[in-house]
């Protein structure tokens, strides 16, 4: 078993700006936030959020458990990622 640090450490800064995001409501984190053309400030941030922590913690445990390849587990957060911005662009953006 080899354990992938990489995977760790960028799971865990995923991690850290989902809790910054998701629960201290921090939405200026977010690249091209923009607060007038959001409708719901508090369900963009429990989206969001929740999916970084969700990304973060799948991403830590792959790389404690020693994924291999590793790429496999970040272009599924990039899919993801890209899902949620076509999402939150489409129904909660004006």
């Amino acid at each position: 078993m080899l354990m992938n640090i990489n995977l760790i450490i960028i799971g865990l800064l995923i991690l850290a700006i989902g809790y910054f995001v998701g629960v201290k409501k921090m939405t200026w984190l977010l690249s091209g936030f923009n607060e007038r053309r959001v409708k719901d400030k508090e369900r963009l941030a429990n989206l969001v959020g929740g999916t970084q922590i969700l990304m973060g913690a799948i991403l830590i445990i792959g790389g404690l458990v020693g994924v291999q390849p590793e790429e496999y587990l970040v272009i599924a957060c990039v899919v993801i990622l890209l899902g949620l911005l076509i999402y939150v662009n489409s129904k909660m953006v004006e």
